[in-house]
């Protein structure tokens, strides 16, 4: 499969060429190596049956395959499939760079139309609050984001997203690596239909409130993806 992203990031404008895709079997899901000429784009690929829509997943500046409140993106990935919607976990070539990073999710994106999906979600944490903003900014067929404990740096694009784009924002009002205030800003930015949950005694990586977080994002996807 060949094809080629690019993302616009004020006036850096950055392309990536696909030039090999390769899979792998792995327990519940499949290894994923996208070959770009930027570098390699590492996934784990949930796939559902006959799916034609799915949800994106990324985490913030730790890089790999980070989860936010408590295994959140791997046991959402799993109920996810039996609604009938694949998930891909992206993992960042650097995550602590907004442009590449969102690069990643873009080709990501193409990679997830050559397996016939047509309709997107995003989710990020932290950092990748503002790469999945950024992404969608840049792809016409997301049609929801959730951005969780979000920095500010970045999420100004949330305002500019296709009428109908549905966005959630979920922040711990005890989140003492990046304050709710963060959520707040992007919430006012936003178009409707949004949202704007802050949970009370939560921190940053949102694991004292995680069921109610992962109850939260499920039914938000199957109300506005499905």
């Amino acid at each position: 499969m060949a094809g080629r992203k690019r993302t616009e990031f004020g006036d850096e404008i950055l392309e990536a060429d696909i030039l090999d895709i390769k899979q792998e079997p792995e327990d519940r899901f499949k290894s994923v190596t996208i070959e770009t000429s930027r570098g390699k784009v590492e996934c784990r690929y949930y796939t559902a049956e006959n799916a034609d829509k799915a949800v994106i997943m990324v985490g913030g500046v730790g890089g790999g395959f980070d989860t936010p409140a408590d295994g959140l993106y791997p046991r959402l990935c799993e109920d996810l499939m039996g609604m009938g919607i694949s998930s891909l976990r992206v993992r960042f070539r650097y995550p602590t760079d907004l442009a590449e990073a969102t690069l990643d999710v873009l080709v990501g994106i193409e990679f997830l139309k050559g397996e016939g999906i047509a309709g997107f979600g995003l989710i990020g944490h932290s950092f990748g609050g503002a790469v999945v903003i950024q992404a969608a900014h840049n792809e016409s067929d997301v049609k929801t984001i959730i951005t969780l404990s979000t920095q500010s740096l970045g999420v100004s694009p949330i305002s500019t997203l296709a009428e109908g784009v549905s966005v959630l924002l979920i922040h711990g009002d005890e989140d003492k690596t990046l304050p709710s205030e963060s959520s707040v800003y992007a919430y006012s930015l936003a178009h409707e239909p949004k949202k704007l949950t802050v949970y009370e005694g939560a921190g940053h990586g949102l694991a004292e409130v995680s069921d109610e977080v992962y109850n939260e994002v499920r039914i938000w996807i199957k109300d506005y993806l499905i």
